[in-house]
């Protein structure tokens, strides 16, 4: 952290040779900036500036925590409004000083992002994981990911995971799952909406973090856990009975670990999308379960299978991604109730919804233009299908605005011929191939969505 410290008997800033190079080592560059600022850390907390605010002459300039916090909050960036209002009619402190308050306290306003689910964001720290670093956690996520770091480690490679499949159950829809670079919420306003969107992306989120996490267990890379301890002595199936031995995927403690942990930041608020969120992260989870698979290895005479040995193991996570991307299709729009402890559906005419079904409040857009509000990126430039009337067909992909066929030369492997012994060769082939893209808005139309 950088500590300034102002002198009133001469107004000048005093800098150790320290704190000189680190000021030194800021790029101009703001995504450079940006960058930098996750790994060191340049989060000041509202509590350390009033604490030094006077040593600025910058008392009034931070007006009362009610006012900084309620305004810093605001997305339409209100609280700058507050901060030069207060500053204007400051008496006391140089005005030097108070110039390098507010550009210092500019910064961080414009530094510290408005979060949602930062968590998320683990997976593009990769083996760097900081817990201090991942900004928009509470309080609890912060003391597991500290107590926890191996944890933590397998959760960010989960999240890489998680994604991809995201992006592979909707490769074929105007909304891809596409995630932003150097976004903390990682998919960017899409998921501020309560839409289906954002209930598919929220449960199988936590299905990732179940999924990694048992798997680490299963793998002996975490020191909390093992494989299932309850897996022990003999059992039964429509088979026969047999002998539980090799190491059972410890299901129940990922689920655990991962509601503790996921679960964590949407307790702390109590409102109609906290409530959404936690239903859907359960889905998540008890997606993961529903395919535990056992699988056996037989013993005896020629393999007769007189003896069976058993465990319990995970199915490839597309198969939970399958499951889920099911539930998306029929995800029910509901409505808090009168209590607020549950939902009610929005159209009578349909049925209620269970604990395995995704729900949402709000309608999604159709992700047809660019709109930054909204967090779509729009359809211009996606590759279409030509021949296809589903979702990634060029009539429904582009919304009807046209698109654009460019040949592209494609080399591909042809007149394969097994040689002795033991080789595949090939010829390389060189093949012609239409590639079909969406064409852009016209220029009126897009400003109108901007």
């Amino acid at each position: 952290m950088i500590s300034v410290r102002a002198s009133s008997a001469r107004n000048s800033v005093h800098l150790s040779s320290y704190q000189k190079s680190k000021l030194q080592q800021v790029p101009a560059d703001l995504n450079a900036l940006y960058t930098r600022f996750l790994q060191y850390r340049f989060v000041f907390s509202y509590h350390r500036w009033r604490t030094r605010s006077t040593m600025f002459g910058c008392g009034k300039v931070l007006g009362s925590p009610r006012i900084l916090n309620r305004s810093a909050a605001a997305p339409g960036g209100s609280g700058l409004r507050h901060i030069i209002r207060n500053s204007s009619g400051s008496s006391y402190g140089p005005r030097a000083s108070s110039r390098l308050c507010c550009a210092l306290l500019l910064l961080l306003l414009i530094l510290t992002p408005r979060v949602d689910s930062s968590w998320w964001y683990i997976g593009a720290l990769g083996a760097r994981v900081i817990c201090d670093n991942i900004p928009g956690l509470v309080n609890k996520q912060r003391q597991l990911c500290q107590k926890y770091p191996d944890i933590m480690q397998s959760i960010g490679g989960g999240a890489k995971e998680w994604i991809r499949e995201c992006q592979h159950q909707f490769r074929h829809h105007r909304w891809n799952c596409s995630a932003l670079d150097r976004d903390h919420t990682v998919f960017g306003r899409v998921i501020q909406r309560s839409s289906r969107e954002a209930a598919f992306v929220y449960a199988i989120s936590s299905a990732g973090v179940v999924f990694a996490i048992t798997r680490a267990c299963s793998q002996g890379e975490l020191k909390t856990c093992n494989c299932d301890p309850h897996k022990r002595g003999r059992a039964s199936d429509e088979r026969g009975e047999f002998d539980w031995g090799g190491c059972s995927d410890n299901i129940n403690y990922g689920i655990k670990f991962a509601k503790a942990f996921v679960d964590a930041k949407e307790r702390t608020v109590k409102d109609a999308r906290a409530l959404m969120n936690l239903h859907n992260n359960r889905c998540g989870r008890m997606a993961v379960k529903r395919f535990m698979k056992l699988e056996c290895k037989c013993h005896g005479v020629s393999g007769s299978c007189t003896l069976r040995t058993c465990w319990l193991a995970m199915s490839d996570f597309r198969k939970t991604g399958d499951y889920l991307r099911k539930k998306y299709n029929g995800a029910i729009e509901v409505t808090m109730n009168q209590d607020g402890t549950g939902f009610t559906v929005a159209n009578k005419d349909f049925r209620k919804a269970t604990k395995n079904d995704l729900v949402y409040f709000e309608t999604s857009p159709d992700y047809c233009l660019m709109d930054k509000a909204a967090g779509s990126l729009g359809t211009a430039g996606r590759v279409c299908n030509k021949t296809s009337r589903g979702t990634d067909g060029c009539e429904v992909m582009c919304c009807g605005r046209g698109y654009d066929t460019t040949r592209v030369k494609r080399i591909t492997k042809c007149e394969c011929k097994f040689k002795w012994c033991c080789a595949v060769e090939c010829k390389d082939c060189e093949e012609a191939v239409d590639i079909h893209t969406c064409k852009a808005p016209k220029r009126a139309e897009w400003l109108d969505q901007t």
